[in-house]
């Protein structure tokens, strides 16, 4: 098992800040203050519950359906691959910017927030595998926390986003741009590391 420093690396990128901002930004553009704070908000409550359901289920789960944990590994690190470079790719292609973006409401704090914007499919796959190959339930609970923290974190950012400069908005958006090449890079090595474990190759 990876240790705890390495885990959080990889639930920050999966369910950290960066991929936040820029569809919060545009989706609360003609927002009020109000508003701004009730959606963050509610987001992220549904993401913890979401993700507490996740970590409480998820073996269960596995068990029931017979579903080896590298398969989900697997299968999570197949996902990533996919959006991180359908996302890398998105941004060298031409946006339009006369396109309307739909008046905000409370219902969006579910969904397209919460789910997929912030709680994205290869995130939960990767708690529930890191939930259930943790050893005790102490290792479980550090990464209980540390899904919690980032989600507060997550908050924080929603929460400042009308607030950042342009020149920090600027070099948030490049360091998002970088961390997702990375994201391109570790969905590639998770396939790569659990077909060999399929396949015995280690």
């Amino acid at each position: 098992m990876a240790d705890l420093q390495q885990i959080y690396f990889f639930l920050f990128l999966m369910l950290g800040p960066f991929k936040i901002i820029g569809p919060f930004a545009k989706m609360t553009q003609h927002a009020n203050p109000q508003l701004v704070r009730q959606l963050a908000t509610r987001s992220i409550l549904f993401s913890i519950l979401a993700v507490l359901i996740a970590s409480v289920m998820g073996e269960k789960v596995l068990g029931n359906f017979g579903i080896p944990v590298p398969v989900l590994a697997l299968a999570g690190g197949l996902i990533l691959f996919l959006v991180a470079l359908s996302n890398v790719i998105q941004q060298f292609t031409p946006q339009e910017n006369n396109v309307e973006q739909p008046a905000p409401t409370l219902m969006m704090a579910l969904s397209p927030l919460a789910f997929p914007t912030i709680i994205t499919p290869y995130g939960i796959a990767a708690v529930i595998v890191f939930m259930t190959i943790s050893p005790d339930i102490n290792t479980q609970l550090k990464i209980g926390a540390m899904v919690i923290g980032i989600m507060l974190l997550n908050l924080v950012v929603m929460l400042l986003t009308r607030h950042i400069g342009k020149i920090l908005f600027l070099f948030l958006s490049i360091l998002g741009s970088v961390l997702g090449v990375i994201q391109v890079a570790l969905g590639l090595m998770i396939i790569i590391n659990q077909v060999k474990t399929i396949f015995g190759l280690v």
